[in-house]
């Protein structure tokens, strides 16, 4: 495994040539995934690095890394690992949230409704909203159920303490808004605004589509049967 391969100019883009673009796209992090021991993984991020070095590229050894699936690795905000599915002896790969994001997104969240804040309500939850919707709609490809349901209800808990501390209200004052008659309760609303409610989104695992994803040589094998060759980017 090769993970988070970092690729990073040996210098600024002035002093490689490379313009601020390409030297920023060039330096997104990578994953080659291997079968084969250690030792064989080790040769390969040999060959990697002599295949970048006539670019002007090189593979961060900060940031370059050698794992077991089994122990998995970061990348992009999840985190990849080879277990065993519970209940069976069957094992597969799974893609979780990264421990990093949910700190970060309770970083955001803390800062919001500091029990201190004077802020408005509404504009607080607006902007709880899109945070909270944008990284949902990252995420929602993981296996994220769980995450998602412990995370609304630390949110609903950090909104509803900040909210009795603005307003002096005591336990019985959120009831009575935010439940019902027969004591259900309520989304959180101010001015209007409902808290976006992150157990409610949908989690779409991803699917394996390796047969059906266009390649450069099933498009060209496709063109010399005189087919007419679809774009795969729409």
């Amino acid at each position: 495994m090769l993970s988070n391969g970092h690729a990073g100019f040996g210098g600024r883009p002035e002093e490689t040539g490379w313009s601020k673009d390409q030297h920023r796209a060039s330096g997104r992090p990578y994953v080659v995934l291997v079968h084969g021991a250690r030792a064989d993984v080790e040769a390969l991020r040999e060959d990697v690095a002599d295949v970048l070095r006539p670019l002007g590229l090189r593979l961060s050894p900060a940031k370059t890394q050698v794992v077991h699936m089994s122990d998995g690795f970061d990348f992009l905000g999840f985190h990849i690992q080879w277990k065993r599915k519970r209940g069976t002896n069957k094992w597969h790969v799974y893609t979780f949230i990264a421990d990093r994001p949910i700190r970060s997104l309770k970083a955001k969240v803390r800062a919001l409704t500091n029990r201190t804040s004077q802020q408005n309500p509404r504009d607080v939850l607006i902007r709880l909203n899109q945070i909270m919707r944008g990284w949902a709609n990252y995420f929602k490809h993981a296996v994220a159920k769980h995450t998602f349901h412990a995370l609304h209800q630390f949110v609903w808990w950090r909104v509803i303490r900040w909210l009795r501390t603005l307003h002096r209200w005591r336990w019985k004052d959120v009831r009575r808004r935010f439940t019902t008659p027969d004591g259900r309760w309520k989304p959180i609303t101010a001015d209007g605004i409902e808290l976006f409610n992150l157990e409610a989104v949908p989690v779409t695992r991803y699917r394996y589509r390796g047969n059906t994803i266009p390649t450069p040589w099933t498009l060209r094998d496709h063109a010399r049967a005189g087919g007419t060759v679809e774009s795969p980017v729409r």
